[in-house]
């Protein structure tokens, strides 16, 4: 069994050699320009261009990642650049559901608690008590009920919040409140307080987090985005927040990133930004991942995390 590995900035060796310690009959090998010898299975992340065109024999390709968006639009861009027929398979979970958790508790509970305003005022050395948010007032809808967005609504109900979601297709998850479909976009947003944001980047969800949505939520809500930069309308959320519509965003994701120096988020008092840290890839747990799912299809059997091209997730 031949496997291929690209990963711009991951360490390749320690990827390779924790590879091979799991599949014992597997040769990997770095992939670089001009390698065109056999492989049965690639292990990627934005990888060039003439990496799989050719290779339609591949039994599967494995994004490095939660989101496949950006090998899809490179597919866009430049259609064979994924050989066709070969399955795509994206990390599910591998450790990114409990960072998730922490980061949305972390940003929710500061919000809740109205730590974001006490830090304000600490600045401007005043000593000001503020009205505590009740929990029956802070409604919390999550956009997403993949992998992640099941994990972090389940921890909110664990702590007595009121929490909805909305997917494109129906979703269950025990003790939320479940929309789906473009038509339930605003019965959902509704009565939402905060807004956290874990969808996959696709055409159907660009530009979502926009001033139509934001007027659908309670007056001064707040908003956590998780998911991708293009899903915000950047203009729109300065405005909503110099309105007073949405009280204060918490942004880890961006249309450019790292973004310019002189970008208007990097000062804005109300605006709380990461550099892209929401959950990283750990790579004992996506190698084990992707070892498990190799032994599936060598089995016969469907991988975890099978991703269905047209729909871009």
């Amino acid at each position: 069994m031949n496997i291929i590995f690209y990963h711009p900035t991951f360490d390749s060796k320690s990827w390779i050699e924790g590879i091979n310690q799991r599949l014992s009959d597997a040769k990997v090998r770095a992939w670089h320009r001009g390698d065109q010898d056999p492989a049965d299975y690639a292990l990627v992340w934005h990888p060039p261009q003439e990496m799989l065109a050719p290779r339609i024999d591949l039994k599967g390709i494995f994004v490095m990642g939660a989101g496949v968006d950006a090998i899809l639009t490179q597919e866009l861009r430049h259609p064979g650049t994924l050989p066709a027929g070969v399955p795509l398979i994206r990390l599910e979970d591998t450790g990114m559901a409990l960072q998730m958790q922490e980061y949305a508790l972390a940003s929710v509970l500061r919000y809740f608690r109205r730590m974001d305003e006490y830090q304000l005022f600490q600045q401007q050395k005043q000593w000001r008590p503020l009205p505590a948010h009740q929990h029956s007032e802070f409604t919390i809808g999550i956009l997403g009920a993949g992998v992640l967005g099941s994990a972090v609504a389940q921890k909110l109900t664990e702590l007595k919040f009121k929490v909805r979601s909305w997917s494109r297709t129906p979703k269950s998850l025990p003790g939320v409140e479940s929309f789906y479909g473009d038509d339930r976009l605003a019965d959902f947003a509704k009565g939402c307080k905060l807004l956290i944001n874990l969808l996959p980047n696709t055409p159907q969800t660009a530009g979502i987090l926009n001033k139509n949505l934001f007027s659908q939520l309670c007056s001064g809500a707040y908003l956590i985005n998780l998911g991708r930069g293009m899903h915000l309308v950047e203009g729109d959320l300065l405005k909503a927040l110099d309105g007073g519509q949405i009280a204060a965003a918490t942004l880890d994701v961006f249309v450019e990133e790292p973004m310019q120096r002189m970008h208007p988020f990097w000062s804005h008092p109300r605006v709380s930004i990461t550099p892209h840290i929401g959950a990283d890839t750990l790579p004992e747990e996506a190698m084990d991942n992707i070892v498990a799912n190799i032994r599936a299809i060598e089995s016969g059997r469907e991988p975890i995390g099978l991703v269905d091209r047209t729909l871009g997730y």
